[in-house]
């Protein structure tokens, strides 16, 4: 689990860095801001008990934040790329156990490459019985946007973006899911063993 967490935070990562990079092209002078913050280098600071419980905490405050805009995000590509006519409450995409695209590379070595030939589809992955009671893994098309060699660019870009960004959202209810457990596991630890 912790590689496809890895790769979900490469990939994360790269899609954050093309989105300044996108901001940074329509304001100019935003760009000498950051690149002048990167270039001012803090003096390190000793970290004690209490310096490392302040840090938690801003990054819990800010993965917050993040989880919040990335939410809010996902909405208005849900909305914008149409997804709603296929899954009509937004609540109820993240049932899904995954998501994937057909016709778009998203491995590390393609990743936003286009196979010639293919039809990008964003496709929705789900777990039904079949008539004997086995679970059987059941594909469900959330869009459709045509040829890959017809594929506007841009349009590209949000389609990767919606599969990212609910991916990154799986993985923060996955993590929640793995604390309620952690959690009631310490609650009872006493009377495990």
């Amino acid at each position: 689990m912790s590689s496809s967490l890895d790769k979900l935070k490469a990939l994360t990562s790269r899609l954050e860095e093309k989105l300044e990079q996108k901001e940074t092209v329509s304001k100019p002078s935003q760009k000498e801001v950051t690149q002048t913050k990167k270039a001012s280098v803090e003096e390190p600071v000793k970290e004690t008990s209490v310096t490392k419980k302040a840090s938690a905490s801003k990054v819990t405050l800010s993965s917050d934040d993040v989880r919040k805009e990335n939410v809010v995000r996902v909405k208005e590509l849900y909305e914008k790329l149409k997804i709603f006519e296929k899954s009509p409450d937004f609540d109820k995409i993240f049932i899904y156990k995954a998501m994937n695209l057909s016709g778009i590379g998203l491995k590390e070595e393609d990743f936003g490459e286009v196979r010639e030939g293919k039809y990008i589809q964003i496709i929705a992955i789900t777990y039904e019985p079949d008539k004997n009671g086995k679970k059987k893994a059941k594909n469900i098309s959330l869009g459709y946007f045509g040829k890959a060699e017809t594929l506007d660019n841009t349009l590209k870009n949000e389609i990767i973006e919606f599969v990212l960004r609910w991916r990154y959202e799986k993985a923060f209810q996955n993590v929640e899911h793995y604390k309620d457990l952690i959690a009631r596991v310490e609650t009872t630890s006493d009377t495990l063993f």
